[in-house]
Parts: C-alpha cells; structure tokens; sequence
C-alpha cells in the first residue's frame, strides 16, 4: 500500500511538472516478464521509467550509493527499488531480481552500472545479460531523454520535456549449459546496448557509436 501511495504522489508531481511521452509503450505486454535495460544520465531516469507503463509490477535495481541520498533515497526506498552493489557481484540483489521475474514482474536495470556524465553511453556491464539469460526472459532496450535538463526547465518555471523510449523485445542467445562464460556475456551485452544506443540521438551513442552490431541494426530499421 505504501508502494502505491508513493507511486501516486508521483504520478501526481510528473503530471504537473513533466511533459512526458511515451514511445513504444505496446512493446511491454501484461503479464509477462521482461529485463528493461535502459540507459542512464540521470537520478530522475529511475521514477520516469517507473511512471511510463500501466503495469505496477515494475521495479528497477539502484546502486546503494543513493541509499542515503537526502530525500531521493528514502523515495525510492518507499518504491520499493532493489538496491545494488556496483562493486563485485551482488549476488543478494541478482537472487531478488530474479525472484521478481520468476513471478511475471518487469526489473529495470542499467547495463552502464552508473550514471554517464557525459550523457554519452559507456560501455556495458554483464549484470542486465546474465540476468536475462539465466532467467529466460526477454530483454525491452530503453532509453530516456531529456531527464537531465528537468531542474533548469522548473527554474524557468516550464515543464520539462522528457521522453521515455521503449524498443521492441528480444531473446538473447541462451546457454546450451548452465554455464555462462565470458564471451557469450560479452556478445549478450553489446547486443543489448547497440539496440540501446538504436533508441538514442547519434550524439548520445558514445561507446557504441561505431560498433559493428549498431551498424547492422541500423540497417535492418532502415531496410525494414
């Protein structure tokens, strides 16, 4: 109940302060379980994915660090977010993600493992691939643009323009085996963040922006 008082509070701020749109929103099915492996420039990138899909059953992974954030870390504690370890594997959070799709939910993650300062995409971690692959589920890339120029357009006393872009779902190659080595997890991850940097502004592609797998899904989109 607590979740949900949150979540209207939110949705109730966003309405008022955010002109938020939503691209791709039919690419999330109900009922059904899905790794949202999104990009990530801001603080605000978490509640604004929370914000753009229908469902309730939707929560993301968040490193610790904003845990004791003033004010942010008790909000998304109250959503009742996952909190990760970015250092090691966090084999507690994994357990709880993987719980949670297990029981149809979606689990938003950041592939990049921290915010890019640059707003340039940085090169993927492993965590959004293994999770996926060990769990079975389908992979929805996202990004989200315009979050970080929230607080200069309040102070101009406008609405904020921000976008939420969903993809469209895809599996990843599963394991013939339990075992999950690191070039299958490699291949994995960059499949997921050319189809990330797919969603973004050519500016924004950063470390992928040449990758010979983004070349290629360019073209599919192109000839399709």
């Amino acid at each position: 109940m607590e979740r949900k008082r949150v979540m209207n509070l939110l949705q109730f701020l966003a309405d008022r302060l955010v002109d938020l749109k939503v691209t791709g929103g039919e690419n999330i099915q109900d009922g059904k379980a899905f790794v949202v492996a999104t990009s990530h420039i801001s603080r605000l990138d978490t509640p604004f994915l929370m914000l753009s899909t229908h469902r309730q059953d939707i929560i993301a992974m968040v490193a610790r660090e904003y845990e004791k954030a003033p004010f942010f870390g008790w909000f998304l504690d109250k959503l009742g977010v996952i909190w990760i370890t970015r250092d090691g594997y966090d084999l507690g959070a994994f357990r709880e993600a993987s719980t949670k799709l297990k029981d149809g939910w979606i689990v938003g993650i950041a592939p990049e493992g921290t915010r890019s300062k640059t707003h340039q995409l940085l090169e993927g971690k492993p965590g959004a691939s293994l999770l996926a692959i060990r769990n079975q589920v389908e992979v929805i890339p996202t990004a989200v643009v315009g979050s970080t120029q929230v607080i200069q357009s309040l102070l101009r006393l406008k609405k904020a323009k921000v976008e939420v872009r969903f993809g469209k779902a895809f599996m990843l190659p599963q394991a013939s085996d339990e075992r999950t080595n690191k070039a299958r997890l490699q291949q994995a991850t960059d499949e997921i963040m050319c189809h990330i940097a797919l969603l973004l502004p050519e500016d924004r592609r950063g470390f992928y922006a040449d990758h010979p797998r983004l070349i290629e899904l360019k073209s599919e989109q192109d000839s399709a």
